[in-house]
């Protein structure tokens, strides 16, 4: 094997103290007894979105492994080298460590396609720089996953899965002589697993500087699981095993002890490598929540400048508000409104004056007690004036009143008081 190292990376969290029960199989699938060979490898980790385990072994036939994987959230990769002993497996971890290097740190197909564009330049020059053997290739089938967005980028027959409320689904198309007879229906899928040219690349890293990935977006999910393999997988057992499994493993380290242990089961002529990744929280929940506080936000707002306004024009109308009202026993004139607002005066005593409260009429008092509402200090001084002129034509009256009610009855001395007599008397 190369000194160069396989680049099997992860991004490894350890959860302590979990309260609950770890998960298990479903009924009828007990954890698989895997008897590792020469290079293998085991990995898994976990984020708040994401849950991975990744398994890689030598197979039952081979001498030496040739695959490399990548997990290192949010990307994950699988690349299967070509090229025999100190060369397949230099390529394929050239691929993934130039993919890790260059992937990026959101769900971009372009950008994931173009890490893996790079990783070919990187094979094609190790190859002319001594690194590894002339000829030397891999392929390369990359996923990065964001929240609710998975980026895929493929080259070779390596394979992405999805598996989605229970079906799993093929999102990668193998670039390899027998898909195109498949395609052009000239044999099934199932005749390609056996097919003797099965093992012909049609595209790979490492030989055309001109070789581009294939590359797209798509939506998942919370709970759904994707599975990335090598053809040391696809090539042993059909899809419809690979779903039984996938449905049937409760956790990503489980599912990929399964996945492998069956290719095993099943002669194990390759290299099988197999990367499963749960998502555990698409961002979905905290999407909606960040937009009902926005919403929120924008609510609680626009109430507090209705409220701001409403406050604004209140106090601009207590500010250009007078009132005559009734202040003790005596009228004066008050500036703002005659309420209270939180236990605080919307008003204040401006002025004073001498006219008496018990000197206007009783329906006059009332109102003066409720406070008569004027448009200016200048109209409650002519108010208050005009109650003043009132009371004084009121006294004026009442002293006219009584003096000719007493007119021709004064007496004296000189004028006493005689009774009339009756005019023709005897």
């Amino acid at each position: 094997m190369s000194s160069l190292p396989w680049h099997l990376i992860s991004r490894r969290r350890h959860e302590h103290g979990e309260a609950s029960q770890a998960p298990v199989n479903s009924p009828g699938h007990d954890d698989p007894q895997v008897t590792e060979g020469a290079g293998a490898q085991t990995l898994s980790g976990a984020t708040s979105q994401l849950a991975w385990a990744a398994r890689t072994d030598v197979g039952l036939v081979r001498g030496h492994n040739e695959d490399s994987f990548l997990a290192l959230a949010p990307t994950f990769a699988v690349s299967d080298g070509m090229g025999g002993h100190a060369a397949g497996e230099v390529a394929s971890a050239i691929a993934v460590s130039v993919i890790a290097d260059n992937a990026p740190t959101h769900a971009d197909d372009l950008l994931l396609g173009a890490a893996v564009e790079s990783a070919n330049t990187a094979v094609i020059e190790g190859a002319a720089t001594g690194k590894g053997k002339p000829g030397m290739g891999c392929t390369a089938s990359v996923v990065s996953i964001e929240q609710n967005k998975m980026a895929v980028a493929h080259v070779g027959d390596s394979r992405v899965y999805l598996l989605h409320n229970g079906a799993l689904v093929r999102l990668t198309h193998d670039h390899s002589y027998v898909e195109e007879l498949v395609d052009a229906g000239e044999i099934t899928a199932d005749e390609a697993r056996v097919h003797p040219s099965r093992s012909v690349i049609t595209r790979a890293l490492g030989s055309d500087p001109d070789m581009y990935a294939d590359h797209f977006t798509i939506d998942v999910s919370v709970g759904d699981r994707v599975i990335l393999c090598s053809d040391g997988l696809s090539s042993m057992i059909e899809d419809s095993q690979i779903e039984a499994i996938a449905v049937s493993s409760a956790t990503p380290q489980a599912a990929v002890d399964n996945l492998v242990a069956a290719a095993l089961q099943e002669g194990g002529h390759d290299n099988v490598t197999v990367v499963v990744v749960d998502v555990a929280d698409d961002g979905v929940i905290d999407l909606h929540r960040r937009h009902y506080l926005k919403r929120f936000a924008l609510a609680s707002a626009l109430i507090l400048g209705v409220l701001a306004a409403l406050f604004v024009v209140a106090t601009l109308f207590v500010r250009n508000s007078w009132y005559v009202g009734a202040n003790g026993d005596t009228v004066a004139v008050y500036h703002g409104v005659n309420a209270s607002l939180f236990g605080h005066d919307l008003y204040a005593l401006s002025e004073t004056s001498a006219v008496q409260l018990s000197d206007l009429p009783e329906a006059t008092q009332t109102h003066l007690r409720e406070g008569v509402t004027v448009s200016s200090e200048e109209e409650a001084h002519a108010t208050i004036e005009s109650y003043r002129e009132q009371i004084e034509s009121d006294k004026a009256y009442a002293q006219q009143v009584a003096n000719k009610s007493t007119e021709g009855t004064e007496t004296s001395q000189d004028n006493p008081a005689v009774p009339k007599s009756d005019e023709g008397g005897d």
